[in-house]
């Protein structure tokens, strides 16, 4: 099957867009708005994207109005991405809906906010790793209504939970539980996983 994507609905694109590119992490955002709001939301058009200095990225699309985090994070310039585990995904999902903006996601969701260290957005108690973020970069990739923004971020603070990283500082993936997007209302676990070494090429 050979399919334009101009020559479909625009939902249809996405649908296939989001069920092809599978599984996705997910970047659970805090945010603080200009009032004084937590607000806490999932992205999964979320990914790192450089290791000197680490940035991660997320997308936030052309919502009306325009979604709280990415109003948020253009007025105060950081953020928290929270590692979503298999123990919050239900809460997670809680936060998804399109609430008022003086309504904290923290409340609805009934997750726990801490201070962070460097930045004004909480953290997720509960989350098993957090990421302390200042905005690089905001690009708007289409102006659209189905269009959206990406948000580059320096991450400038790691908050591991000590039962998840071993001596060498690497997350073992088995104890994280990191839970993924899928197309629709799906979302995956990590049941199984295999390695494979890189090739030595000799020179």
């Amino acid at each position: 099957m050979v399919i334009d994507p101009q020559a479909v609905p625009v939902s249809i694109a996405y649908q296939l867009l989001t069920s092809a590119v599978v599984p996705r992490p997910i970047g659970f955002i805090s945010s603080l708005s200009p009032e004084g709001v937590a607000n806490l939301a999932p992205y999964s058009f979320f990914n790192a994207v450089c290791g000197e200095p680490p940035m991660i990225m997320f997308s936030a699309s052309n919502r009306d109005p325009l979604k709280d985090t990415l109003r948020n994070v253009q007025t105060l310039r950081e953020f928290v991405v929270n590692i979503v585990s298999e123990e919050i995904a239900e809460a997670m999902n809680l936060t998804s809906g399109d609430y008022a903006s003086d309504i904290s996601e923290f409340n609805v969701s009934g997750l726990t906010p801490v201070p962070s260290d460097v930045v004004q957005p909480p953290r997720v108690l509960e989350s098993p790793v957090n990421l302390e973020c200042r905005v690089h970069e905001i690009i708007e990739v289409s102006a659209k209504p189905m269009g959206g923004s990406i948000v580059i971020g320096e991450v400038i603070r790691f908050h591991v939970r000590d039962s998840i990283i071993d001596k060498g500082m690497l997350i073992d993936p088995d104890k994280l539980k990191p839970v993924a997007r899928l197309g629709g209302p799906s979302y995956s676990r990590l049941r199984d996983r295999f390695d494979m070494l890189r090739p030595v090429v000799k020179k």
